[in-house]
C-alpha cells in the first residue's frame, strides 16, 4: 500500500518536477550559512541579555552546561547589541521563505516509509523530527516575539533557548550528513550551467518525482521567487535596526514606523508607564526618592538632589530584543559609578542591583556588571536630547548603560544596591 500512487508514502505522489537534490541543496547550504549566524548571534545575545549575574537576570532555570560560554558582556562599542540582535532578527526573518521552500523540497521524506530501515537510517529520521520540528518552533516563536505577539505556553525566553540547542543539535548532525551531498550537487549545476527541471546532476537524495507533472517554472525560476521573497522581507524589517529612512520601510517590525510623536522624547517606546502601572502621582516630586544602599548605609535622594550632583551626557542607542532599535539619543544624568562613590565604594568597580518602581513583571529589576558600572558613559539618566524624561521614559529617573539590552535599562528607578552580585 506504500506504493500507491495516491497515497503520501508513494514517491508517485509528489509529482512536482522541481524537487530534486540540486533545488534542495542550494536551499540546504544558504541554511547552513544563515542558521549557523542565526545561532552564534543569538548565543551572543544571550551573553548581553543574562550574563550569569544573578537569578535576577537570568531566567533560564537549569542551564547547567549549556551557560558554559557566559561572560561579563562588554560595555563597548555602544552599538554592539543593536548589531548583533539587529542581525539575528533581521537574518532570522530573512530565512523564513528559504526554510519553507527547504521543508516543501524534502516533504516526500517525512512521508516515506518503512519509517526506520535500519538503526542509522532510525537515527536520520530522528534527527529530522527534531530538526523540522525545531525549526519550526525556533523560527515561529522568534517571528511571534518581535510582532510582540506572547502567545506561547510559557515564557520566550527559556523556549526560545532551549528550542535553540535542540534545533542545533539535530541540525549539526543532519549538515554533517547531507553537506557534502548538496556541494558535489551544486558543483554539478557550475558544471553544466543550469538548474532547470532536467539539469544532468544525479538526484543522490532520491528526492525527484519518478513521474514529474509538467513544469510551469524552472528550478531557476523557483530559486529566484524564493530569493525575491527573502529580499522582500529584508527590506520590510532591517529598518528597525538601522534607523534612518530605512526605518519607514521597515513595515514587518513594531518599532519600525514613524517616531512617536514629536519633541526630545519622540522615539521609540516598548514598554509604557501606563501598561507597567506607573502613575504621575507617585513619581511626583513630593512621593518619589531615590532610595541609594551601600557600605555607607542608606541615602535618599529626590530628583532637585540628584540634579544638583555632577552632570554627565552620553550619546547611546536603545535596543531591544525583538530587534528593533533607537537612533542615538542625547542622555544627561549622574553617572553610575559617582552614585556607587556616594554609596560608599573608593572604586566604582561594584556590582549593582536596580529596582523599578513597577511592582510586576519579570524585568522590574536587573543587574549590572562592575564593568558596566564603571564606564563612564554609564548613567541615570534624568533628561534626554535637552529636556527632562518623559513618564513613558522613565521619568523621574532611568538607567542608561552602553550595549546593554534596552530592557535592562531600567525605567522609573527607585533603588540602587551598589556590592556583590
Amino acid at each position: 500500500m506504500r506504493d500507491h500512487p495516491r497515497l503520501p508514502s508513494s514517491p508517485a505522489f509528489w509529482r512536482s518536477p522541481l524537487r530534486g537534490t540540486p533545488f534542495t541543496a542550494v536551499l540546504g547550504l544558504v541554511l547552513l550559512g544563515g542558521i549557523t549566524v542565526m545561532f552564534v548571534t543569538g548565543l551572543v545575545s544571550y551573553a548581553a541579555y543574562s550574563p550569569d549575574l544573578s537569578p535576577v537576570n537570568d531566567t533560564t532555570p537549569d542551564k547547567g552546561l549549556l551557560g558554559f560560554y557566559l561572560f561579563d558582556w562588554p560595555a563597548g562599542p555602544s552599538w554592539l547589541y543593536r548589531l548583533t540582535q539587529g542581525t539575528h532578527v533581521t537574518l532570522g526573518v530573512t530565512l523564513v521563505p528559504v526554510l519553507l521552500a527547504k521543508l516543501w523540497s524534502v516533504v516526500p521524506k517525512l512521508f516515506a516509509l518503512p519509517p526506520a530501515r535500519s538503526l542509522a537510517h532510525a537515527l536520520e529520521r530522528l534527527s529530522l523530527l527534531l530538526l523540522v520540528g525545531g525549526g519550526l518552533f525556533e523560527f515561529t516563536t522568534g517571528v511571534l516575539n518581535i510582532q510582540l505577539e506572547y502567545v506561547f505556553p510559557g515564557s520566550f525566553y527559556p523556549l526560545h533557548f532551549y528550542g535553540a540547542w535542540v534545533f542545533m543539535s539535530a541540525f549539526v548532525v543532519h549538515a554533517a550528513l547531507k553537506a557534502p551531498a548538496a556541494v558535489r550537487a551544486v558543483r554539478s549545476m557550475r558544471a553544466v550551467g543550469s538548474v532547470r527541471g532536467d539539469s544532468g546532476v544525479a538526484d543522490e537524495a532520491g528526492l525527484a518525482s519518478p513521474r514529474p507533472a509538467e513544469p510551469t517554472v524552472s528550478r531557476r525560476g523557483a530559486l529566484r521567487l524564493v530569493g525575491a521573497s527573502s529580499l522582500l522581507l529584508f527590506l520590510t524589517t532591517v529598518g528597525q535596526s538601522l534607523g534612518g529612512p530605512l526605518r519607514r520601510t521597515a513595515l514587518l517590525a513594531p518599532h519600525g514606523g514613524a517616531d512617536p510623536g514629536g519633541g526630545p522624547n519622540g522615539f521609540q517606546i516598548n514598554k509604557t508607564a501606563a501598561y507597567a502601572g506607573i502613575t504621575e502621582a507617585e513619581t511626583s516630586a513630593d512621593a518619589w526618592r531615590l532610595v541609594v544602599t551601600g557600605p555607607a548605609g542608606t541615602v535618599r535622594l529626590s530628583r532637585a538632589d540628584l540634579l544638583r550632583l555632577p552632570q554627565h551626557s552620553s550619546s547611546l542607542p536603545i535596543a531591544c530584543v525583538e530587534g528593533w532599535s533607537t537612533a542615538d539619543q542625547w542622555w544627561r544624568g549622574v553617572r553610575l559609578r559617582d552614585l556607587a562613590a556616594l554609596a560608599g565604594y573608593d572604586t566604582a568597580a561594584v556590582d549593582l542591583l536596580v529596582e523599578s518602581l513597577q511592582r510586576h513583571g519579570a524585568f522590574r529589576r536587573a543587574a549590572l556588571r562592575a564593568n558596566q558600572v564603571s564606564d563612564p558613559r554609564s548613567l541615570l539618566a534624568l533628561s534626554v536630547n535637552g529636556e527632562p524624561l518623559s513618564l513613558d521614559h522613565g521619568f523621574p529617573a532611568r538607567i542608561i548603560v552602553p550595549a546593554l539590552p534596552g530592557v535592562h535599562n531600567t525605567k522609573w528607578v527607585a533603588r540602587l544596591t551598589f556590592g556583590d552580585l
